[in-house]
C-alpha cells in the first residue's frame, strides 16, 4: 500500500517549533513534499533540516500571512519547485493575546483576526489555482475553544476568530467543492507541545508544586488518560489533507483525548 501522501505536495504555513513542524516532519514521513512557511526563516532553516536532511522533499520561504503578496510567493515556489499544490495546512496562528471580552483591546483583536481569520483565508485563496488543476485539500486548525467555553485560560478574541474561521469553512466547501477541493478543520483541545509545556512549567513555578500535578490536573479532564499531543494533531490533518478523506468536507475534527464530546 502506498503511503499516504505519496507524491503529494502539501504547504503548511506556520512552521516552528511546535505543531508546524510536527505537521511537516508528518507530511515528509508519510511519503509527500512539504514547502513550509513562517515568518521566521531561521526556524523554517531548522525545521527543514530536521525533517529533509537531504533537501530534496522540502523548500521553505519567509512568508507572513498577513501580507497577499508573501502569500502568493510561498504558493508559487510549491509549483515551482514541485510542480503544483495537493494540500495546503494553514498552523500559522496568534495565539498569545489573553483576555475576555471586557477588557478587550479591540485594536488588538483586529490584528489577531487578520492573523487567524483573513491571513488563513488569504493563503487558502493563493493556493487555489494550482489545488484547482487536480483537487485537493484545504486544512485548518482551529480550537475546541471555538466550540466550548475556555478552560484555564481566557483567549476570548483567539476563539472569536478561530469560530470564525470555522464559519468560513462551510462556505468555503460548498464554493469549491465543485473543484474536488475538499475544505476542513482540526480543533484542539489541550495538546502537549511547547506552548503547553510553557504553561506547565510556569504554573508549576509560580505555585510552587511538581510540574506533573500541574499535568495531571489537565489530563484529569479526559475521557482518556493522557493529553493528545501535538503529533497527534498533525497525524489528523495529515488525514484529512490526503486521498483516504476523498469524502470527507465541511467538517470539525476534535482532538482532545475526548475532553469534550459532540
Amino acid at each position: 500500500m502506498p503511503s499516504l501522501l505519496e507524491g503529494k505536495t502539501v504547504v503548511v504555513s506556520g512552521v516552528g517549533a511546535g505543531l508546524g513542524h510536527q505537521v511537516a516532519a508528518a507530511v515528509v514521513r508519510d511519503g509527500g513534499r512539504a514547502v513550509l512557511g513562517a515568518r521566521t526563516e531561521a526556524n523554517l532553516a531548522k525545521s527543514a533540516a530536521e525533517i529533509d536532511p537531504e533537501g530534496t522533499r522540502t523548500a521553505y520561504r519567509a512568508t507572513d500571512i498577513t501580507d497577499e503578496t508573501q502569500c502568493e510567493a510561498l504558493a508559487d515556489l510549491a509549483r515551482e519547485r514541485f510542480g503544483g499544490i495537493d494540500a495546503v495546512v494553514h498552523v500559522a496562528a496568534w495565539d498569545s493575546y489573553f483576555g475576555g471580552v471586557q477588557d478587550a483591546d479591540f485594536a488588538t483583536w483586529q490584528q489577531v483576526i487578520d492573523v487567524n481569520l483573513l491571513g488563513t483565508l488569504r493563503m487558502t485563496r493563493a493556493c487555489l489555482p494550482a489545488l484547482k488543476e487536480r483537487g485537493g485539500s484545504v486544512v485548518f486548525i482551529g480550537t475546541q475553544s471555538a466550540v466550548a467555553a475556555p478552560s484555564q485560560v481566557r483567549q476570548a478574541a483567539y476563539a472569536a476568530s478561530k469560530g470564525a474561521l470555522t464559519s468560513a469553512m462551510y462556505s468555503l466547501a460548498h464554493e469549491v467543492g465543485p473543484d474536488r477541493i475538499r475544505v476542513n478543520t482540526v480543533l484542539p483541545g489541550w495538546m502537549w507541545g511547547p506552548p503547553v509545556e510553557a504553561y506547565v512549567q510556569f504554573t508549576a513555578h509560580t505555585e510552587g508544586v511538581p510540574e506533573d500535578e500541574v499535568r495531571g490536573r489537565l489530563a484529569e479532564r479526559m475521557a482518556l488518560p493522557d493529553l493528545a499531543t501535538d503529533g497527534d494533531v498533525a497525524d489528523a490533518a495529515v488525514f484529512l489533507a490526503s486521498d483516504r478523506a476523498r469524502a470527507i468536507t465541511g467538517q470539525s475534527l476534535l482532538v482532545n483525548a475526548g475532553e469534550l464530546m459532540r
